[in-house]
């Protein structure tokens, strides 16, 4: 599996650690992002640094084009990790989506205890997902999605 296939294809299996490996993508791109960002922020005149067409345009431009990346990466990869563990790809709605909308419903509507009880669902879903995704092995040998990406083929994605 070449680097394009394994961070923005949806097919076949990928190991937890190769799972990892993209997240820790993710997370230096964020950030790196995040700091030339803050950089950037600096130098702009203060009234017009977050207006959309003032001196901040190419940092929305940026800043939305890399959230399309992560999260098309992150849907891609999540998805061959719940191949792995022999489960339909249809799954990361429950872990991705639900979680962003629990958490909006009770910032937008809903207070009190009902609220509450949103944020431990959405948090629950999200620990359940760490671990699905993150933490279970994969199904041992070939499965319906593919061979077992700890057999490997040689190739240095797929080891």
């Amino acid at each position: 599996m070449d680097v394009i296939s394994f961070m923005f294809g949806f097919r076949g299996r990928i190991s937890r650690g190769k799972y990892w490996i993209a997240v820790a993508v993710y997370a230096v791109a964020v950030i790196a992002f995040a700091l030339i960002a803050i950089d950037a922020l600096r130098t702009l005149d203060k009234d017009s640094a977050f207006d959309f067409l003032g001196g901040g345009l190419a940092l929305w431009v940026s800043g939305l084009s890399l959230t399309i990346v992560v999260l098309w990466s992150g849907f891609a990869t999540g998805i061959k990790r719940l191949h792995d563990r022999d489960k339909s790809g249809w799954w990361i709605l429950l872990f991705w989506l639900a979680p962003m909308l629990l958490i909006a419903a009770e910032r937008i509507a809903i207070h009190g205890l009902r609220g509450v009880v949103l944020w431990i669902i959405s948090a629950a879903l999200t620990v359940w997902a760490i671990i699905e995704l993150g933490c279970l092995r994969g199904t041992p040998g070939p499965n319906a999605y593919g061979p077992d990406p700890l057999q490997g083929d040689g190739s240095p994605l797929n080891a």
